[in-house]
């Protein structure tokens, strides 16, 4: 059993996505939509939930060469730039875009995740973050990520909120999650709905690092005792019952990799 603080439940679906590394001018990948019917646990209940279909939206094809070579350095300036303020252990590395994705989420305290790739070290994953509630005075929801998913489900999951960063540490073996607390910065944020904000996250080894509009708004330490490596991907969290619950658009997503 899993368990959150503040009633944030988990519902966890690990899908693989059986693809090899593409490069920064390549195709943007789809997001793959889950197919069978997750677990979900509560603090005091289990409550199975149908899993949902996550839509994603086919970016306009680009105009060869030119575009291409653009992108590929665009995308290269922003390793760079973590590389020299030390958020990267190098700056030799792969790029894969993916589809943009939008997903409505209405189970309060839940999170729904989509894993996007396997057996990921070190990272950084960065996408313009746009979201919404049915329910103007919800509970801590928003867009997010997923990484370090180990086989049994263990996960770290990251979401900003209007009013913050929510960063958790799932253990299966001991059947809950909890927060952890930056190490520095605040991860304090502030955020009308609609809200709409970049969104990066960069784990080099035993540490994570959280911008938000290109600002560093939280350091964390991650567990001695667990992997960082594992499955990445996106992830949904509700604040409410509400009508559409909480409403999640990803563009401009991404994903970077050092290279081996």
């Amino acid at each position: 059993m899993h368990r959150i603080p503040r009633n944030a439940f988990i519902s966890f679906t690990v899908i693989l996505l059986l693809s090899s590394l593409a490069c920064a001018i390549s195709q943007p990948t789809p997001i793959p939509t889950n197919t069978s019917e997750p677990s979900a646990t509560a603090t005091e209940t289990a409550v199975p939930t149908n899993t949902l279909r996550p839509s994603a939206t086919a970016r306009p094809t680009r105009t060869p060469n030119l575009a291409a070579t653009e992108r590929a350095e665009e995308l290269n300036a922003e390793a760079q730039e973590y590389f020299e303020k030390g958020y990267l252990a190098t700056n030799d590395g792969s790029f894969r875009e993916l589809e943009d994705f939008s997903f409505d989420w209405a189970q309060l305290g839940f999170y729904q995740p989509f894993l996007i790739q396997d057996s990921v070290g070190d990272f950084f994953l960065s996408a313009h973050f746009k979201w919404d509630s049915a329910f103007r005075n919800s509970d801590t929801s928003g867009c997010g990520f997923i990484f370090g998913v180990q086989s049994n489900n263990d996960h770290y999951a990251v979401f900003l909120d209007r009013q913050r960063v929510l960063f958790l540490i799932t253990d299966n073996t001991v059947g809950f999650s909890r927060p952890v607390t930056p190490t520095r910065g605040t991860g304090i944020v502030k955020f009308d709905y609609p809200a709409e904000a970049d969104f990066t996250l960069i784990v080099k080894g035993a540490y994570a690092y959280v911008l938000v509009n290109g600002e560093v708004v939280g350091e964390y330490t991650l567990a001695l005792s667990r992997s960082s490596k594992g499955g990445v991907g996106v992830t949904v969290l509700s604040g409410t019952n509400r009508d559409f619950g909480t409403r999640c658009e990803m563009t401009n997503l991404h994903l970077w990799l050092p290279n081996e």
